[in-house]
């Protein structure tokens, strides 16, 4: 019996944590630009698997014909890649930004109740970015609680509509405390998280070493709460601040970072994989 147990736990090793953490981490990226489907579908889905994708994040371009939403989701399902629907602005947590966010979740619930079972999503995923509005530094607690807000109202749609809820959030929302009636007191970062199925954390650094230095909090709070994060990593040019992007180093350096990033976190139950930002520049990036 002693050699059974022991065996099993040297199996444990090898594989990297425990049998639930086993599975192969996803690959998540972020498709801005909906046209590239409408002009290239294939060559855009083709992108996506080279990549070893299993997951976008589709803007929503109520612009596109809706059929040919239909065609790249059935496409991307035959592919085993999931589907969230992307939209999201700074203003969504206030009352100038509630028609574009009602619009959003107006073409959401249509789409799911329109489109072929093969074609639907799986999910819906939000870039709000608060800390892009002036009353950020003006009007700090009432703009969080608008974040607050928006949050929760999205997370109550998507669970009606039977679809997965993700957040992008900086690293630093670990910083940033909160204290509403609403809401109590906290932390913004954890408060998110546990607030939604997962988040992919904008953790942008051009490092392993950064990069899991400032995403350790975050899953270890995934692990307390049961929820996914996804270690975000940036290939847009940032001429002012090229530490956060892999844009000079390249491709390669960027995928033998990913692997020290993958290893670090395997062990969390929490560590939903990298999230790669995004397909535009990533399809321009040097090797």
């Amino acid at each position: 019996m002693k050699k059974i147990v022991v065996l099993f736990f040297t199996l444990l090793l090898f594989i990297g944590g425990s049998p639930a953490m086993a599975q192969t981490p996803d690959r998540a990226t972020w498709l801005w630009n909906p046209w590239m489907f409408y002009d290239s579908p294939e060559s855009t889905l083709a992108f996506l698997q080279q990549k070893k994708v299993s997951t976008v994040f589709v803007q929503i371009d109520s612009d596109i014909p809706r059929t040919n939403y239909h065609a790249f989701l059935t496409g991307a399902h035959k592919a085993n890649i999931k589907v969230f629907a992307l939209d999201g602005a700074p203003n969504w947590g206030n009352t100038t930004g509630a028609k574009a966010k009602n619009k959003f979740k107006n073409w959401v619930a249509n789409y799911q109740t329109t489109a072929p079972a093969t074609a639907k999503f799986d999910g819906i995923h939000v870039d709000i970015e608060p800390y892009g509005l002036p009353e950020w530094e003006t009007k700090r607690a009432a703009t969080v609680r608008g974040f607050q807000n928006v949050i929760t109202e999205l997370a109550t749609f998507s669970k009606t509509h039977k679809l997965q809820f993700e957040a992008d959030i900086p690293f630093w929302f670990d910083e940033i405390t909160y204290k509403n009636p609403a809401y109590g007191k906290g932390n913004l970062a954890e408060w998110t998280i546990k607030n939604t199925d997962g988040v992919a954390l904008m953790s942008y650094r051009d490092t392993a070493q950064a990069i899991i230095d400032i995403s350790s909090k975050e899953m270890a709070w995934g692990n307390t709460y049961g929820k996914k994060v996804r270690v975000g990593v940036e290939t847009m040019e940032s001429k002012d601040y090229p530490f956060i992007s892999f844009h000079e180093e390249g491709e390669q350096a960027m995928e033998r970072a990913l692997v020290d990033v993958n290893t670090a976190f395997r062990g969390y139950s929490s560590f939903a994989g990298i999230s790669v930002h995004h397909v535009g520049s990533w399809m321009n990036m040097r090797p």
